[in-house]
């Protein structure tokens, strides 16, 4: 059995990808809902049911693990899909967020100021912040600002606009911010150029580099799922919808197998 991988878009490719370089012996699928995207904008009820489609095609394709790689799926129905829909139609299957190991990423660094740079509706959820009350008893001062102008700059491949659209937003609100949550899968991709600008005076917390540990510590605590996964080292990507320049970011993050409708 698989590891499935479920975004949006194609910033979950780069929580794929880090995944598999820590764990390459296992098989994995993705499912990148493009014709969708973005989340952001979208109801919960569209999100629900988006999510749940995704989710069912992955298990499917033979996952025993799905990744929701996406924080507004993960902000919105996450906890729906686990304590309700799971347990009744795929009970032996589990299904794991991305946002709850960021926040015990922030508890990690200490950071009294934190700024969350999300989706509009990962904002409006409230997730981090829930999170960030329920396990840690310290304040911690999070700022979110809802910054809907990156996903589409980044799908396209405008690297440079998406960073200096990030920085403005980051700079207009961050005030005494020590750590900048980029809490969007997609935000991966300009981490590098937003740690060059803003060098030692903020750390900048990007999934990419959270994920793949939380995913080798769950295997190591539940051999019930990690004794089932298979080792070919296949992957395989399936779209909703496809583009000519997909290819190429797809050949650049991954390379491998490539599924479209």
């Amino acid at each position: 059995m698989k590891i499935g991988f479920f975004d949006s878009g194609l910033g979950g490719l780069t929580i794929l990808k880090s995944v598999a370089t820590v764990l390459p012996q296992y098989d994995y699928a993705y499912y990148g809902d493009t014709k969708n995207l973005p989340y952001g904008d979208k109801s919960e009820a569209e999100i629900f049911q988006f999510s749940k489609t995704a989710i069912e095609q992955l298990f499917e394709n033979d996952c025993a693990l799905v990744v929701v790689a996406c924080n507004t799926a993960s902000a919105e129905t996450l906890r729906v899909l686990q304590d309700t829909w799971l347990p009744k139609n795929y009970p032996e299957r589990k299904i794991l967020g991305v946002i709850v190991p960021t926040v015990e990423e922030v508890i990690e660094s200490d950071a009294k100021n934190v700024l969350l740079i999300a989706t509009k509706r990962t904002v409006e959820s409230n997730k981090y912040q829930v999170e960030l009350r329920n396990r840690f008893k310290s304040v911690v001062k999070l700022e979110q600002i809802a910054t809907p102008e990156l996903v589409p700059l980044i799908e396209l491949n405008e690297l440079e606009a998406a960073t200096t659209a990030a920085v403005s937003r980051i700079e207009g609100a961050a005030g005494e911010s020590e750590v900048v949550i980029l809490g969007c899968t997609h935000y991966t991709q300009i981490k590098e150029q937003l740690r060059a600008h803003f060098g030692d005076s903020k750390i900048i917390l990007s999934q990419d580099e959270i994920i793949p540990k939380k995913i080798s510590e769950y295997l190591s605590n539940h051999p019930e799922i990690k004794t089932k996964l298979t080792d070919t080292g296949e992957r395989s990507i399936h779209l909703t919808e496809h583009r000519v320049d997909y290819d190429i970011l797809i050949s650049q993050f991954l390379g491998g197998v490539f599924m479209a409708e």
